[in-house]
């Protein structure tokens, strides 16, 4: 199968996405809370349908938030890892940060994924053979090699919990953002420069986003210096940094990060 076709399935899905979520009013929605406490909606049960419906492949694995992980994805070369909606919080509230997210990921590295956010018009899709596509048309990470004043999207949860303190007294300029897929998805498309987070994050919240950022010509690395990795039997992630890739030494300088091969 070639990446095309790849690219292809993606925007068939995020189409099929679209339509599901038409008849959701963000903001105007009922949700329960899952086991671990974060949020369900309707609206995340139907996107996953749907995105199953149109990616999934008979020797392809699957991860997804909103489905059960049966564990088979590990011996398949080629797994869709997807979140209906990531931001689910920001959906729930009516705040215009959330996206739907899929990452197709080949022998642990995102290779393809696209970035719906329909309450911003961006439609983001990617491959490390195509490059990346905003909207239509052709974009990259941005060629800034100076973090003086380079745009970094920080978590919303993290700042209000005081964990960007450390920051704000660096030369960046940092804007507040929910949606971890959305921030990397900007990253990837050069509509901004870098973003992080230093607490755990699953796979679905990552993988579509990662792919961008690198089909764009930046880097993906882990806390510990090293590239992601992903389909791991614990989806759970330490945390990562996207930046773009004149800005990669410079940040992992501020994050005091030993770099890693």
């Amino acid at each position: 199968m070639s990446r095309s076709d790849d690219l292809a399935r993606i925007a068939d899905a995020l189409a099929a996405a679209a339509e599901a979520l038409e008849r959701f009013t963000p903001g105007e929605v009922e949700a329960e809370l899952k086991d671990g406490g974060d949020p369900l909606t309707a609206a995340d049960t139907a996107v996953n349908e749907v995105l199953a419906e149109a990616l999934r492949g008979g020797d392809e694995g699957w991860l997804s938030e909103e489905t059960t992980d049966a564990g088979d994805r590990l011996d398949r070369r080629r797994v869709w890892v997807v979140d209906p909606i990531d931001g689910t919080r920001e959906f729930i509230d009516g705040i215009p940060e959330w996206c739907v997210s899929v990452g197709l990921v080949e022998d642990g590295v995102p290779v393809a994924g696209g970035v719906l956010s329909p309450p911003n018009g961006h439609l983001i899709i990617g491959s490390d053979e195509t490059g990346v596509v905003c909207n239509g048309t052709p974009a990259n990470t941005t060629p800034t090699t100076d973090l003086r004043g380079a745009l970094v999207l920080a978590s919303r949860s993290e700042v209000k919990r005081g964990e960007w303190e450390r920051f704000f007294s660096t030369p960046i300029a940092v804007r507040n953002m929910g949606s971890v897929a959305y921030k990397l998805s900007l990253v990837g498309a050069g509509l901004a420069d870098a973003t992080w987070t230093l607490v755990p994050k699953n796979e679905w919240d990552v993988a579509g986003g990662a792919a961008l950022v690198r089909a764009g010509g930046g880097r993906v690395f882990g806390t510990d210096g090293a590239d992601v990795v992903f389909n791991r039997a614990d989806p759970l992630m330490d945390g990562f940094i996207a930046v773009a890739p004149g800005l990669s030494d410079q940040v992992m300088d501020l994050l005091e990060i030993s770099p890693r091969p």
